[in-house]
């Protein structure tokens, strides 16, 4: 009966694909969690972001977002660079050590990927890319 419910198979596809990503993570040796990967993606490819940007972005409760933000920094792979302008806030960095766990887990990212995918042709994944984007559509806030 749930799995009728097309937000139960889309929920069970997610999590099984971020049991099996973290295991291959793990079993890698690598000590960096999906979420902590995200983060640390997110802050390379987008300049500048708050906090909140950050949570929205990865889809997390800005409170988990700052203990990932302070872990991630105590661990060397983030550093903090303090604004000239604005002694208040900082400038978030991959440090070269984040850089070399993002290139470390890559590898893994894409086998995961595409042990995820397999059997699923390009015409497929770009109707559900589509569709899931129609979902996301729908269900964003009316601004008026």
């Amino acid at each position: 009966m749930l799995n009728s419910i097309l937000f139960y198979s889309l929920d069970k596809a997610i999590r099984s694909y971020r049991r099996l990503a973290q295991a291959n993570i793990d079993r890698a040796g690598l000590d960096i969690t999906i979420d902590q990967w995200l983060v640390l993606r997110v802050l390379l490819e987008y300049d500048d972001l708050t906090q909140q940007e950050i949570a929205e972005r990865v889809f997390k409760d800005q409170a988990s977002v700052a203990r990932m933000l302070a872990l991630l920094t105590k661990r060397g792979l983030l550093s903090a660079v303090p604004l000239p302008h604005d002694g208040r806030r900082t400038r978030l960095r991959v440090t070269e050590t984040g850089q070399q766990m993002l290139d470390a887990v890559h590898p893994i990212i894409l086998e995961n990927r595409a042990t995820a995918l397999s059997g699923i042709n390009e015409d497929e994944l770009t109707m559900l890319r589509l569709l899931l984007e129609r979902i996301a559509l729908n269900c964003a806030p009316v601004v008026s």
